[in-house]
């Protein structure tokens, strides 16, 4: 009895292995090459394994999807948004946020600029799009809070933060050369410009 529980010990470490072997490789593929250019038999080459014991773990692209997004979150995880109301000024939260959060997309630009360009070919990052949608709408919600701001102001104030969280913008920026901190600092004072005329 307790060499077949042995057995069967070794057996699922063994699968967990090669399922983890092939979660880095989608994850690997995602990032080099992009979501919509990621095939099983690349994904089987990368991990060293056969097309089937692919299918078997992964059967269809959305389990893929899933697996290398949990993975990925899980090594690159998203700045917490909870953590900036500790920062009570909006002009010094909204810089620490937007600092942040560029740092994190420097780090992981090839994997971002792939996922949001493959999106609209790739139906399985359909979930992933509207989980990050809900995430940029918790950081414009903390970020807009301290300002103070109402009605139209508001509305104007929440959309420049907004469009400064995402990460186009950013690359942009990023292109012409501006590091993370610079970046954040100009962001600020376009968010500050607008919260001020709107109530001006």
């Amino acid at each position: 009895m307790k060499q077949r529980k042995y057995q069967l010990k070794k057996r699922a470490e063994k699968q967990e292995e090669t399922r983890q072997r092939i979660v880095r490789a989608i994850s690997d593929l995602h990032r080099t090459v992009g979501p919509a250019a990621t095939t099983v038999s690349a994904v089987a080459e990368q991990a060293g394994v056969q097309r089937l014991t692919v299918y078997r773990h992964f059967p269809d692209e959305e389990a893929m999807v899933a697996a290398c997004g949990a993975d990925w979150l899980k090594r690159y995880p998203l700045p917490a948004p909870g953590e900036w109301t500790s920062i009570e000024d909006a002009g010094a939260r909204t810089e620490a946020a937007f600092a942040e959060l560029y740092r994190y997309y420097a780090d992981t630009a090839d994997m971002m600029d792939n996922i949001f360009r493959d999106a609209p070919k790739v139906p399985a990052l359909q979930q992933a799009m509207e989980e990050m949608a809900g995430y940029y709408e918790a950081c414009r919600s903390v970020l807009l809070e301290p300002w103070g701001v109402e009605g139209a102001t508001k509305e104007l104030t929440g959309a420049a933060i907004g469009a400064a969280l995402e990460f186009g913008p950013w690359q942009a920026l990023a292109r012409q050369g501006l590091d993370p901190e610079r970046a954040a600092a100009l962001m600020t004072q376009f968010v500050r410009y607008t919260a001020k005329e709107g109530s001006g």
